[in-house]
């Protein structure tokens, strides 16, 4: 099948998916200062899509747009840590009225995935990203590890979100992701 042909299945698939219809909404966290918010985010553990699934050494980039959107970069290496270094680039926009913390996130145009920012400490060094339809989330952090006790916090306000934590995946990071 060539690309030009999948792309419409693609989009009728992701169209049908967010069709679920008694999701409840998963609350964002009240604020979120989008400037402080940027830089490199890593993945700590997510419940994955389907490029993430083999992730190793997941770093999520984030830019201001003179536009006021946001310039995403998704870096990671498939099956190991000697992998070559994949890339994806998606843009946010920030949904008005929202404090910063729900996001549109675009990967093809015109459909922009639900992103919102669930958890995030006062000093911007932890955040979960989580979706309504409790399919995907993502723990990053500032530094490529977490402490144990760390973890289990996340893992412990994850599940009180709704999540399945068995679905949930530890990312191996390196700690020189380039």
């Amino acid at each position: 099948m060539t690309i030009r042909a999948f792309i419409p299945l693609l989009l009728t698939g992701m169209l049908l998916g967010g069709c679920g219809g008694n999701t409840r909404p998963i609350p964002p966290v009240a604020q979120v200062d989008v400037p402080r918010f940027m830089g490199d985010w890593y993945v700590i553990a997510h419940i994955p899509s389907r490029p993430e699934r083999e992730a190793y050494d997941a770093v999520e980039s984030y830019a201001l747009r003179p536009d006021g959107r946001i310039q995403t970069t998704f870096r990671y290496r498939k099956g190991s840590f000697d992998a070559p270094l994949k890339t994806m680039h998606p843009i946010g926009t920030v949904k008005e009225g929202t404090g910063g913390a729900v996001w549109g996130m675009q990967f093809i145009w015109p459909i922009q995935a639900e992103y919102v920012i669930v958890y995030l400490d006062a000093d911007y060094q932890q955040t979960i990203v989580g979706r309504s339809k409790r399919d995907y989330v993502w723990l990053m952090s500032r530094t490529p590890t977490l402490s144990d006790a760390d973890y289990q916090k996340a893992m412990t306000r994850i599940a009180a979100l709704g999540y399945d934590l068995s679905q949930v995946r530890r990312v191996p990071q390196s700690g020189t992701a380039e």
